[in-house]
């Protein structure tokens, strides 16, 4: 019996047309492959979340963090990222000395990730990462926070940081801006533009602040934000 030359068989698998079978076969198979990175990375942080508050997972970019670091660095006080997702801003913000620097993740993989990269870096004893909601995470002893949500949470986000974040706090939103708040300064462009946002010393958060952009220099803190003040990690 003649064998089959393994270059030509190879050739003809190549040129060979998919038919309906085989097709229907390979996107069962990208779909179960999609689901199973669902159920297993994204939807444990999702299922004590209601729908209206949930917020899809996208890491930011090197650029982005650069960014936020870029409107933080420098200022006194516990810094928290909320969604914190694999913990990368919580981590360049501890060695930019932004310290404390604390995440709030719900998704206890992102958080097991983040944990990770804290390890092989040497910092795991030094940056804080929590599996927290964080809708229910307290802002009050926080200084300088960093969010990367969605455009459909961020007018709930805003009354709870109006309603929780001291005199002198700092905002920093990525890839969408506060829907109400003034910004006090705004870097890079395009997907990589952050917004800050300073809580005044009287009155309501985002109202009465200058909307002249970009100002790169932070205002003086208050004294509710003042460098060696005692923190408190929530739980």
């Amino acid at each position: 019996m003649e064998q089959d030359d393994p270059a030509e068989a190879l050739t003809e698998l190549r040129e060979r047309r998919l038919g309906a079978l085989e097709l229907l076969q390979a996107a069962a198979g990208s779909g179960l492959a999609a689901y199973a990175v669902w159920a297993l990375l994204l939807q444990p942080g999702f299922r004590r979340v209601p729908l209206r508050l949930q917020v899809p997972y996208v890491g930011a970019s090197a650029r982005q963090v650069e960014h936020v670091l870029s409107l933080l660095r420098g200022r006194p006080g516990k810094t928290v990222d909320l969604g914190s997702g694999d913990g990368r801003i919580v981590l360049a913000a501890h060695r930019c000395g932004l310290r404390p620097a604390v995440g709030y993740e719900l998704n206890p993989w992102l958080v097991a990730l983040a944990r990770l990269h804290a390890w092989r870096a040497g910092c795991a004893g030094s940056v804080c990462y929590r599996r927290k909601d964080l809708w229910k995470v307290s802002l009050r002893d926080c200084c300088n926070v960093s969010v990367f949500l969605a455009p459909s949470v961020l007018p709930l986000l805003e009354d709870k940081l109006r309603a929780e974040l001291p005199a002198g706090a700092r905002v920093v939103s990525g890839r969408f801006p506060l829907p109400t708040w003034q910004p006090v300064a705004v870097a890079g462009e395009g997907l990589d533009r952050v917004w800050a946002y300073d809580v005044p010393g009287g009155g309501q958060a985002g109202e009465a602040v200058s909307s002249r952009i970009p100002i790169q220099a932070a205002p003086r803190p208050s004294s509710a934000c003042v460098l060696g003040a005692p923190v408190s990690q929530a739980s």
